[in-house]
């Protein structure tokens, strides 16, 4: 049977999912087998298994340091809000409905059965289990037969490394505040803390670890630098939103919506020399962009309804008009049809005016798309036929059904992966493009030859542009964060926690 040990952090966006990778990955290269888990995941950013089950990303990101298939058994309970108010809950991969936060709380507890079955198979698979929490665990007002934090440490009988992060400032307030909120039962389920974030002069710091230590009665195990490592970020909270750098010779904007979901598709742009990959919010910030990405959305129509009212359709119109390259994934794609048509009340309900820059109209359904493509680009024209016969791969996950208008042609074939059939997808007209293929730039070869395409057309020397494999990529990333971990956590003392348990 795995032991265990889980990452609880102070607050949301303290480093949790980026240290429980790290560790994931500390462990696998010392000759584990380790699998991570977190029982309940709020996020937009979802990821598409290969049996067409829908879990989220940070727990598919975990499993690539770890080395192993991601499962839904990672994340047997995933929340997409739909609003303020309520959330999509999806359960070991498969959408059981729409709830309002006040009847999931009062539900939540139902879900249990769920969790540790979910759980217990990976325990007999595995040597090491690193759990995740959410949010904190010091939510007095959620604590309540609290299925993620302590709740779950408890029932996985797991010790707890408490994270803060200095980088926001009053981390000792962070975490004595969060361990004086605990029950005595729950705080001696904490056996190391980290300080997560750092810059700066450690001898500076070290006064105020030796009286935390003293208060707190328990070890700080490491205190970790702040890391620019590039891994798939799991919600809006992510730093790539607030990105300020300078626009490269080859500027792309994301337009970033409200409910903005899998922006990760766009990652693999950030891996290639001279190119800017920008989220704007508000119209002043588009700019002169040469390509503009329309992301996935958990509302497309009230998305779509944003944009109209702050003046982004315009401006993404007056671009299109000037022959501008506009690619949709998926809601951005809907967004760019006709007409979008929701009968069943999917979504907000009536009938939308699309931007009209693609031949598609839409009508969202109760049956939501989940499954695993290959595909090629083939009928493809505009900027970018220079993608034509290129392969690539990626998943689906959408509720809406985009049907192509007369006389105009698809613009990839690909094949399910988990049905083994094969149909034709996505559209294109002039330099406008749409597809419901999330990770369809992943592979390096398309990414490079969209911005190849796009230096050309402003005659800027291809020399300039060199791209990676995302996917490539991606391991050495988790191999950085391992060594960067090795060096800032007592691994021996982290070794120690995990061997003793509670």
């Amino acid at each position: 049977m795995a032991k265990a040990m889980m990452i609880q952090g102070t607050m949301s966006n303290v480093g949790k999912s980026l240290l429980t990778a790290g560790l994931c990955r500390v462990f696998k290269q010392d000759g584990y087998r380790v699998a991570p888990f977190k029982s309940q995941n709020m996020a937009l950013n979802s990821y598409i298994t290969e049996e067409g089950l829908e879990m989220g990303r940070a727990q598919v990101m975990q499993a690539e340091a770890a080395g192993i298939k991601p499962s839904v058994l990672m994340n047997p309970i995933l929340l997409k809000p739909t609003n303020d108010v309520g959330s999509q809950v999806i359960v070991n991969g498969e959408v059981m409905g729409t709830m309002s936060a006040r009847d999931y709380f009062t539900y939540k507890h139902k879900l249990i059965p769920e969790i540790l079955n979910s759980y217990q198979t990976l325990v007999s698979q595995y040597d090491i289990m690193v759990l995740e929490g959410a949010g904190s665990p010091a939510e007095i007002n959620l604590k309540k037969e609290d299925i993620v934090n302590m709740g779950m440490a408890k029932m996985a009988k797991a010790p707890v490394l408490l994270v803060g992060d200095i980088d926001r400032g009053g981390v000792f307030a962070q975490l004595l505040g969060t361990l004086m909120l605990l029950e005595e039962e729950e705080k001696k389920l904490v056996k190391g803390i980290v300080i997560n974030k750092f810059r700066g002069d450690l001898s500076i710091l070290a006064p105020g670890i030796s009286v935390l230590e003293e208060k707190c009665g328990i070890p700080v195990v490491g205190v970790v630098p702040y890391m620019a490592i590039e891994v798939e970020d799991e919600d809006s909270l992510t730093e790539r939103f607030e990105s300020t750098g300078k626009i490269g010779m080859i500027d792309i904007v994301v337009i970033r919506l409200p409910r903005i979901s899998n922006f990760t598709d766009f990652n693999p742009f950030e891996r290639i020399s001279g190119v800017s990959l920008r989220y704007v919010r508000h119209p002043y910030e588009l700019g002169n962009p040469d390509m503009i990405l329309l992301p996935g959305s958990k509302n497309t129509m009230e998305d779509l309804l944003w944009m109209r009212q702050t003046g982004m359709e315009a401006l993404v119109l007056k671009e299109a008009a000037r022959g501008k390259i506009i690619f949709g994934i998926c809601g951005g794609y809907q967004m760019l049809g006709e007409t979008l048509a929701d009968p069943k009340h999917i979504e907000m309900g009536g009938r939308m005016k699309g931007l009209g820059l693609l031949p598609v109209n839409t009508v969202f359904k109760e049956n939501k798309t989940r499954t695993r493509v290959s595909g090629t680009f083939e009928k493809i024209g505009g900027q970018l036929f220079t993608l034509k016969g290129v392969r690539f791969e990626g998943y689906e996950i959408h509720m809406g059904t985009s049907t192509l208008l007369d006389g105009f042609s698809f613009m990839t074939q690909i094949t399910d992966q988990i049905q083994r059939t094969v149909k034709q997808e996505g559209t294109s007209k002039d330099n406008i493009y749409g597809s419901y293929v999330h990770g369809i730039f992943d592979k390096g070869e398309v990414a490079e030859k969209i911005v190849t395409a796009l230096a050309a057309g402003k005659g800027v020397p291809e020399t300039e542009i060199s791209g990676v494999d995302y996917r490539d990529f991606k391991e050495t990333q988790y191999d950085i964060l391992a060594g960067e971990l090795r060096k800032y956590l007592d691994m021996e003392q982290v070794y120690k926690i995990l061997e003793e348990g509670i």
